[in-house]
């Protein structure tokens, strides 16, 4: 741990909370001298109270320690790099536009990879009055089903959620092209452009 660096990010952060020193101390029950040592590099957080420096800062607990937050660039245009992130364990889907940390059920999420479908794999697609009705006679039980739908384009994400024991059919407006994606609970994430 580089105390520097990690005195610098909490000085950083308490000034966006719009906290003094003191009112930092207060809410951690501890002086306002041992805050100005964290700040000046001189000494570092107890381990026992990083989790509420966390918590206080809204920030990664990993990212404290570092002392470091990356601020990601402004990416322009193209949602077409989208990742997607499902939980393994309460099935929650998270998307995002540039690399990022997600975590969920206190598990660190990793970015999926759409892997893309063989011809026996695609989903039936049909234009039915300007929606893509989408349809597949995927497994659909409690332990095997697709749990997500999504329709990506240059500048728009349209997600559809399914759930098991229901038949998968969904309408996604047509209004562009892109890739339709799908997620298998035990196969993974698909794509096929449409």
């Amino acid at each position: 741990m580089d105390n520097e660096k990690i005195g610098q990010l909490i000085y950083r952060l308490r000034k966006e909370k719009h906290l003094t020193q003191l009112q930092l101390a207060e809410r951690m029950n501890i002086s306002d001298k041992t805050v100005s040592k964290w700040e000046r590099g001189v000494g570092c957080p107890d381990i026992s109270m990083l989790p509420e420096l966390s918590r206080l800062f809204e920030i990664d607990l990993e990212k404290l320690l570092s002392g470091e937050l990356d601020v990601n660039d402004i990416r322009g245009g193209s949602m077409k790099k989208t990742s997607f992130y499902v939980c393994p364990n309460c099935g929650n889907v998270v998307t995002a536009m540039v690399d990022t940390t997600v975590s969920c059920c206190g598990k660190k999420l990793k970015p999926l990879e759409a892997k893309k479908a063989a011809e026996d794999e695609k989903l039936s697609i049909e234009m039915i009055e300007m929606e893509y009705f989408i349809s597949s006679e995927h497994e659909m039980t409690k332990e095997h089903y697709i749990s997500f739908v999504a329709l990506l384009t240059g500048d728009s994400l349209v997600l559809r959620k399914q759930y098991p024991e229901w038949g998968l059919q969904t309408r996604i407006p047509a209004f562009a092209h892109g890739k339709l994606l799908w997620y298998c609970t035990k196969h993974g994430l698909f794509y096929q452009v449409v």
